[in-house]
């Protein structure tokens, strides 16, 4: 295993294809096995990355083991705050590097990525450098049986090296989501990106070395799952936590993964999230905002609604305004001229979508538009698009209703009263998001506090405020993250008794 100093140099292209490497100790590495990464909007392979062996993984383990017992550890708070606002300059400063980077592994449209994927991964690093700063602690005074007095206070401390499963259908913006608290806090982190989008947490090494991060801080691991990095990384002994964003039953894998060590687990699982739309709602909102719900990343957004409940007096109307929002959508490639429909991630997952496409016809849906792959010229025919669906007339219990999708579909399913409304959004065995459209603001308080989920959206959606708990109820994940909410994760309280 050799390293190579020059962090540059691994960046470049070597042929056609750009060289990711595993980066480890503020240096990429030689060796790994060789996979392709793909660009999912031509199917054409776009870079090459490297698998972490056993050896690889161990160094990535050591070197953060080793920034918690040197320079970072001991960096006070204010100087890893500025670290972490020197890290977001950095990504501003390569916007157009990370933008391309996330284009070529997702295929999503250039809008997408650069109004919402790249900003989000630099303002992520600023919200935790400053929220660390006002973490409250609790101190209570107390009588002691001698008659004297003690003083209870609580200080926090960083858990050690913590282990970043990233997911690939918002790779940077997910990642530095994790990765920005966990530093915040004083870990030392070990990322292992999605194999299917690996570049821009390959870049992020780059711009953490240019920052000024002591070495083992920031750590890049590429590989699989079972048998590849993903396990090795959980199961290892010098991990002492683990943050996933992914599929549930990835999720449970990894929980028994980690059970001999017991270590804490944070969890965004998946969801089959409902969308409930009433009669007093303003359709024109409820249908536009929908449609962004619908198909804002072709689908690939965990917050999606696959369920649309509405009000049977406005069902027709409302179904019609989200068709004519989808038949107007254009696919294509994500640098094309009013392109906003971009590429499912890889032909299994198509394959997997069209499987359900198939599965609704044959559970006797109504096809109110889509149900195929686009007719596409160019290098697009090779990519891997489908047509945003809308299915009617599927009973609440059909698959389709009840299995997350993760494409750019739904069903739209009428109801007659309030608590049916409440009931059917709620039977589900996920719990991760909702929206409700009203016009009756007492109603949309009512609802949404009776919604089963995690978080809950009353005439928006994806409105997010990164201050606020954000998380999945039931078969949708473990804890929560956001504020202070991620800083109790990525820290350990530790009570202090004095006796005065």
């Amino acid at each position: 295993m050799q390293v190579h100093d020059t962090l540059k140099r691994e960046e470049t292209h070597t042929g056609t294809l750009r060289q990711l490497r595993n980066f480890v100790g503020n240096a990429y590495l030689e060796g790994g096995k060789p996979f392709p990464v793909v660009d999912p909007a031509t199917g054409q392979q776009h870079a090459q990355a490297f698998e972490a062996d056993q050896a690889i993984v161990d160094a990535a383990v050591k070197a953060a083991e080793n920034a918690m017992h040197g320079e970072w550890g001991s960096m006070t708070l204010a100087a890893r705050r500025a670290l972490l606002h020197k890290v977001a300059d950095g990504i501003e400063a390569r916007f157009d590097e990370f933008l391309a980077a996330e284009i070529a592994d997702t295929g999503k449209p250039h809008a997408m990525a650069s109004h919402l994927d790249i900003p989000r991964g630099a303002a992520n690093f600023r919200v935790f450098a400053d929220a660390i700063a006002n973490v409250p602690t609790e101190a209570f005074d107390m009588d002691t049986p001698d008659g004297g007095k003690a003083v209870n206070y609580s200080v926090r401390r960083p858990l050690g090296v913590v282990g970043v499963i990233s997911p690939w259908n918002l790779p940077l913006l997910l990642m530095t989501w994790k990765v920005a608290p966990a530093l915040a806090c004083g870990n030392a982190v070990i990322v292992k990106p999605s194999e299917e989008t690996p570049s821009t947490t390959t870049l992020l090494g780059e711009v953490m070395a240019d920052a000024g991060m002591p070495a083992g801080v920031f750590n890049v691991i590429h590989g699989f799952g079972p048998g590849s990095a993903g396990e090795m990384l959980v199961s290892h002994p010098g991990v002492r936590a683990i943050t996933f964003t992914g599929e549930t039953q990835t999720g449970t894998a990894i929980m028994r993964a980690a059970a001999p060590h017991v270590k804490p687990l944070s969890f965004e699982l998946g969801g089959k999230n409902a969308a409930i739309v009433f009669a007093d709602a303003d359709m024109d909102a409820a249908v536009a905002g929908l449609a962004r719900a619908v198909f804002l990343n072709t689908g690939q957004v965990c917050l999606a609604p696959e369920r649309i409940y509405v009000e049977r007096s406005v069902f027709d109307r409302f179904v019609e305004g989200l068709k004519d929002k989808a038949l107007a959508l254009r696919p294509g490639l994500p640098t094309g001229n009013g392109i906003d429909l971009g590429p499912l991630i890889s032909a299994e997952h198509r394959e997997k979508v069209l499987g359900y496409y198939r599965l609704a016809e044959e559970e006797g849906a109504n096809v109110v538009c889509g149900g195929g792959v686009p007719d596409l010229e160019g290098e697009a025919a090779g990519g891997f698009f489908v047509e945003p669906t809308l299915w009617t007339g599927l009973p609440h219990d059909a698959r389709i209703c009840r299995e997350e999708i993760f494409g750019p579909c739904a069903a739209i399913i009428p109801f007659d009263s309030e608590e049916e409304a409440v009931s059917l959004a709620n039977d589900s065995a996920y719990g991760l998001a909702a929206s409700i459209w009203t016009g009756n603001l007492s109603r949309g308080h009512r609802v949404g506090a009776k919604m089963e989920v995690g978080i809950c959206w009353v005439n928006s959606w994806f409105l997010r405020d990164l201050r606020t708990p954000f998380g999945g109820a039931k078969m949708s994940g473990i804890g929560r993250e956001g504020g202070i909410h991620s800083i109790n994760f990525y820290s350990e309280p530790t009570n202090i008794c004095i006796k005065l």
